[in-house]
C-alpha cells in the first residue's frame, strides 16, 4: 500500500474554508483536494456515534485516491477524534489537522449576509464551532493549527493552507 499523508481542513459553517478549497482544487498539482460534503447522505446523520461510518468511508475514499501517488486534502467540518479512532487511520502515515477561524463579527456577517442564513440555531451552532476550534486547537490530538482569516482573503486563505501542506510534509 502506497500510504501517504492526509490532510483534514476543518472549520465551521461559513468560514471560508470551502471558498479556498475551490481555489487550491483549481491550482494545485501535488495533492489532490476534496470536497466532504460531496459524500454526504442522511443515512450518515447519526450524530450520536459522532459520524463515524462517515469518516470511515472518506479515509477508505482518501486511502484508495492516495494509491497514485498524491496524498489527499479533505475539506469539512470535523476533528481529530472523528478520524484517529478508526482503524482506517493506519491507511496513512499521518492526518494533520488545520482550521480555518475568524472572529465572531466577520462569522455573523459570513452566516446572516453571505450565504443568507436565518436559522438561529445554525448560527449559534457555527459560531459555538469556530470558538471550540478557536479555544481547543492546541488541545487535541494531534493538534488543529489554525489560520484566522478574518481580515485575508480567500486567495490569501488558500495561499496560507497551501504553504501549511507545504511546510508539514517537507517535516
Amino acid at each position: 500500500m502506497n500510504k501517504q499523508p492526509l490532510f483534514i481542513i476543518t472549520g465551521a459553517s461559513c468560514v471560508g474554508k470551502s471558498s479556498a478549497c475551490d481555489i487550491l482544487f483549481q491550482h494545485e498539482k501535488d495533492y489532490i483536494v476534496m470536497e466532504s460534503d460531496l459524500l454526504w447522505n442522511d443515512v450518515y446523520n447519526t450524530p450520536d456515534d459522532n459520524y463515524c461510518e462517515y469518516r470511515r468511508l472518506w479515509m477508505r475514499v482518501a486511502a484508495n485516491i492516495s494509491q497514485a501517488g498524491k496524498p489527499v486534502v479533505l475539506c469539512g467540518c470535523a476533528i481529530p477524534e472523528q478520524f484517529e479512532i478508526h482503524a482506517e487511520r493506519d491507511y496513512f502515515i499521518k492526518i494533520h489537522y488545520l482550521a480555518i477561524v475568524c472572529n465572531d463579527s466577520q462569522m455573523e456577517q459570513r452566516l446572516r449576509n453571505g450565504r443568507q442564513i436565518t436559522d438561529e440555531n445554525w448560527i449559534k451552532s457555527s459560531k459555538d464551532f469556530n470558538t471550540w476550534l478557536i479555544n481547543n486547537a492546541k488541545n487535541t490530538n494531534p493538534c488543529i493549527t489554525l489560520i484566522d482569516n478574518s481580515s485575508i482573503t480567500p486567495e490569501e486563505t488558500a495561499k496560507a493552507i497551501d504553504d501549511w501542506i507545504k511546510a508539514v510534509q517537507s517535516v
